[in-house]
């Protein structure tokens, strides 16, 4: 018998369970029993977690019960049913989905940022932001702690995976396709022609090319990607009336998110400080010698945990400003590593009690 909690994954056969799984192998081990559940599409499967093999059931009422943690990687339609179903069977809910995030009683956790909001829980659910928001704000949150942030305007380069394995998929098979034509990108149509109609998620055809949409429509012409940043940032910050304004952009990559930010303070800042800040701060890397050729690229982050941040400048116009240029895997602490990061400080208040 053991007197540690007991964790489920629900969504534990997707891209973004099967890298919790990797985590929750690699972290220190604070949980008993950890159950593996999916879709009845999925469920029989056998996954490796902590150096065992463990059967994935389908996730139903009995699944959940005895659980004291569970974490949610599943569509938004799939969270909204269940989780509060695994509340009420006793379990406090991680939710990497988008179905709380903008509830007002659901907290929206970034554990380097504000880890005490995960104690305060209403629902028994804690939400997890979205990968794009999880790729500069960890960065952002030990900025703001030192200078007081006013304002953002961001311009995001956000990876295939962002789509799922469908946009991996699709990438892949465009780039396939115009490897064998020598005048690919060269003439006007020449990559749509070439690619063909099957576009997969994307509203156009994504190898050799940047799409300047992610998202759905919104008002006012703008995306729901590019809102989620202004109001997750808002949230995990505790700043309603912060200034935001993102573009977000898809670019031919298959993991790391990246983001060219431009941060406005309270008062003047420096570089200086600010590097030292960065260098110190909790899941930040500061990789930031141009000259060396030392700056983020997604090619180098790909497969790590931090939020990695170079090409710091201030703003040549305005000394209370920042520029900077930022990345993170957007399947490790964009979405993985966070959930279970929080699924760890809940685990850490169980232990408590």
């Amino acid at each position: 018998m053991t007197d540690k909690p007991t964790l489920a994954v629900v969504g534990a056969t997707g891209a973004v369970g099967r890298v919790m799984l990797q985590i929750l192998s690699q972290h220190a081990d604070v949980w008993g029993e950890i159950r593996l559940l999916s879709s009845p599409r999925s469920a029989g499967s056998v996954l490796a977690v902590r150096g065992e093999q463990v059967e994935v059931v389908r996730l139903c009422e009995e699944a959940l019960e005895g659980v004291d943690v569970a974490v949610f990687d599943v569509p938004d339609e799939v969270a909204a049913q269940w989780a509060p179903i695994a509340v009420a069977k006793g379990a406090v809910v991680v939710d990497n989905s988008a179905a709380f995030r903008s509830e007002d009683d659901v907290p929206l956790v970034v554990p380097e940022v504000n880890p005490h909001c995960a104690r305060v829980r209403p629902r028994g659910i804690v939400a997890t932001p979205n990968c794009t928001t999880l790729s500069m704000i960890v960065a952002l949150g030990a900025l703001h702690a030192e200078f007081g942030l006013t304002e953002l305007v961001v311009s995001s380069y956000q990876a295939a995976s962002g789509a799922g394995q469908r946009g991996i998929d699709t990438l892949r098979a465009q780039l396939s396709l115009l490897a064998g034509e020598p005048d690919a990108g060269t003439t006007p149509g020449g990559v749509r022609r070439t690619v063909g109609d099957d576009l997969g998620p994307f509203p156009a055809p994504l190898a050799l090319n940047v799409v300047p949409w992610v998202g759905t429509p919104a008002d006012g012409g703008w995306s729901s990607e590019e809102l989620k940043i202004r109001d997750e940032s808002r949230k995990i910050l505790g700043l309603p009336e912060l200034r935001v304004t993102a573009t977000c952009v898809r670019v031919p990559v298959i993991s790391v998110h990246s983001a060219s930010v431009h941060a406005r303070f309270e008062s003047e800042v420096t570089v200086g400080r600010a590097e030292e800040i960065l260098a110190t701060a909790p899941g930040v890397v500061l990789f930031d010698d141009p000259a060396a050729g030392d700056f983020p690229t997604p090619a180098d982050v790909v497969g790590t945990d931090p939020t990695w941040v170079g090409r710091v400048r201030r703003s040549m116009d305005d000394p209370q400003a920042l520029e900077l240029f930022v990345c993170g895997d957007n399947l490790r602490k964009g979405s993985a590593l966070n959930t279970v990061q929080i699924a760890e400080l809940v685990a850490s208040e169980l232990a408590q009690n």
